[in-house]
């Protein structure tokens, strides 16, 4: 019986079933596409004890993370965020001159070059080979590890305490998060600052996020189940920010239980949006699967009429999240012809499950395609100004979530 990571209760409610999906990262060389690809579940349930979203833990961060495909740095807004948030961060610690600064899952060292770039002593711990590589070569202090409650300490025994651990963008991605909790207090001062961004589950109910369900993540959190989270390993949530990023994301400030205070009036503000919205009951989560497959129905429609008007759909990115979207909507190379991705890593493989091409993004303007289907719709921004030279032929672009989308030149 499946029983909540977090409490151990067995009283998991379902919230969407989207059938079975190979891993979202495993893309696929040439060579393989004759081979067997593997899948899994992948069913959203929420514990009606503690609240706690999450899909069983069927890979294991080993089999995703030790030679992993998202660079951070190939996102521009990305790298930016990170940059104002190492300015923050530093002024609110009160980062003293010989300080330590620790990130959780530090990808390719694009929020800590920041740091570095200071004069701040800093470590980052990434569990991805390739990428933790790149770290160094950038000038980042990289370790290789997956954080436990024994890395943490073994890094406190060699570096000492960090005035501030950054874990964004990760506190999803473990099935163990009470271990992973505890490893964060275990690097954190007495009287440091744990600092976590992680999307809020209000917003990926509200904004029918679904395609940012997938097998890396294995929790999506309220502030209320996170508060749990991190009181398992001895942390306390003293403040929480609403972020915009990855569609609405939180970002939780948290000290030793024992230093922490009582939380701002920020943290019960977002207590009662979230009570509000029924995410402390069932109702809050009995219509989304509705919504979800609506979301299904209209994209196939659209690319099934572009296709029989004789019209050209491609895809703009190759992230986790469209590849959710790609598998639940079975959406095929004769749907969309290609996808292509600013990371070159990508470059010349194929999405997993769906099997479409990944190419360079100058095929765009090579090709002049009638419709751009953006699979990263969390940078819509960004790409909407990135991808408007679409329009100088008359192209169009797609964002299909939180619900269908067409932009052209005027809109």
């Amino acid at each position: 019986m499946t029983r909540c990571r977090l409490c151990s209760s067995a009283a998991l409610a379902s919230v969407v079933d989207l059938g079975a999906t190979p891993p979202c990262e495993s893309f696929l060389a040439a060579d393989q596409l004759d081979l067997p690809e593997p899948a899994f579940p992948l069913h959203l349930r929420v514990c009606t004890e503690c609240w706690l979203a999450q899909i069983p833990p069927l890979i294991t961060p080993e089999e995703t993370f030790k030679e992993y495909a998202y660079f951070s740095s190939y996102s521009t807004s990305w790298v930016e965020h990170a940059r104002a948030f190492v300015a923050d961060a530093v002024q609110r610690v009160g980062m003293p001159e010989d300080g330590f600064v620790v990130e959780v899952a530090s990808n390719d060292g694009y929020l800590l070059r920041h740091v570095v770039d200071r004069g701040i002593r800093c470590l980052g711990i990434e569990p991805s080979v390739n990428v933790g590589a790149a770290a160094r070569e950038a000038g980042v202090p990289t370790l290789t590890e997956f954080l436990s409650p024994e890395t943490g300490a073994a890094v406190r025994a060699e570096h000492g305490p960090a005035q501030l651990v950054v874990a964004n963008n990760v506190y999803a991605h473990i099935p163990d998060v009470i271990g992973f909790s505890q490893g964060l207090r275990a690097l954190v001062a007495d009287d440091g600052w744990v600092s976590i961004e992680v999307q809020h589950l209000l917003t990926l109910i509200e904004e029918n996020q679904y395609d940012t369900i997938y097998h890396e993540h294995f929790q999506y959190y309220t502030v209320a189940s996170a508060i749990r989270a991190l009181a398992s390993g001895g942390l306390a949530l003293v403040d929480v920010e609403l972020l915009p990023t990855h569609g609405g994301s939180i970002r939780l400030w948290a000290r030793p239980a024992e230093a922490a205070g009582e939380p701002s009036r920020r943290v019960a503000d977002v207590l009662d949006r979230e009570k509000a919205a029924g995410l402390q009951e069932l109702s809050g989560y009995t219509q989304f699967s509705s919504r979800v497959a609506k979301v299904r129905r209209d994209l196939l429609k659209f690319l099934i009429e572009a296709a029989e008007r004789g019209e050209t759909v491609v895809g703009y990115g190759a992230p986790g999240k469209g590849n959710t979207l790609l598998n639940h909507c079975g959406i095929r190379p004769d749907l969309l012809a290609y996808t292509v991705d600013r990371n070159p890593y990508k470059h010349g493989r194929f999405t997993p499950g769906t099997r479409i091409p990944i190419l360079a993004p100058e095929q765009i303007a090579a090709d002049r395609p009638d419709y751009v289907l953006v699979l990263p719709w969390n940078l819509r921004t960004e790409l909407a100004e990135q991808l408007s030279y679409v329009h100088e032929w008359g192209g169009r672009l797609v964002f299909p979530i939180p619900e269908l989308s067409i932009v052209d030149a005027e809109s």
